[in-house]
């Protein structure tokens, strides 16, 4: 018979979880559930073990200033785990201080620099003077998205090897600059869209597809 759960891990669901992001893993254990799967959530949070490869999907939602300063200290203890399930191509989504800490560095509004977990090669940095706030819409390669943003957080790429989710519409995205929205490496997805952003379907289904991809190919080993 056929393992029909699904395990997810929440990454500091206690400490990052800004604007409804908990939403994202509520509508993926809602669409698993019409295909008759059931779902395994554990919170990961600070000083508990973690291991990637032993989930379907990881999910890693965004905090304030002081929360993600607290989730970062406790962070490079997954590092490994984290940078080789992500080069191996299994699927994670990271949502605003999720998607930034995957980064190399997030600088904060007094100077402080956050270091990220190096996995992919680009930076935050927070600019005090350029909030950006306000319903957002962009193209992906699996049609439109709608969501919201708030994030004072300016992210750039520091290579041309990474590719952005998407390309903006209305809102400001990564920085006021580009034009850009996010970050899809892989099967990696990093995201500033909130409300939450797998309200949209397209979207939704197509990492459900990622998640049951990769747990055939997990429970086959």
């Amino acid at each position: 018979m056929a393992d029909k759960t699904i395990k997810i891990a929440y990454l500091y669901e206690d400490l990052m979880n800004t604007y409804g992001d908990s939403g994202d893993v509520k509508i993926i254990r809602y669409l698993l559930k019409k295909q008759n799967y059931t779902t395994q959530i554990d919170n990961v949070s600070l000083g508990d073990p973690f291991n990637a490869f032993d989930y379907d999907f990881v999910f890693f939602g965004g905090g304030q200033d002081f929360e993600q300063t607290v989730v970062a200290k406790d962070l490079p203890r997954h590092k490994e785990t984290l940078t080789d399930y992500i080069n191996a191509g299994h699927p994670m989504l990271g949502v605003c201080g999720g998607y930034q800490l995957v980064g190399t560095y997030y600088k904060t509004i007094g100077g402080t620099t956050i270091k990220g977990l190096d996995i992919l090669p680009f930076h935050t940095v927070f600019k005090a003077d350029k909030r950006m706030i306000g319903d957002t819409h962009y193209t992906t390669q699996w049609g439109d998205v709608k969501a919201f943003e708030n994030h004072s957080g300016q992210t750039y790429f520091d290579s041309q090897k990474l590719q952005p989710l998407g390309k903006m519409i209305t809102g400001y995205g990564n920085n006021p600059q580009d034009g850009l929205e996010g970050l899809h490496y892989h099967n990696f997805i990093g995201t500033y869209s909130h409300g939450p952003i797998l309200r949209n379907l397209n979207v939704a289904n197509a990492i459900v597809k990622m998640v049951l991809d990769w747990h055939q190919e997990r429970v086959a080993d």
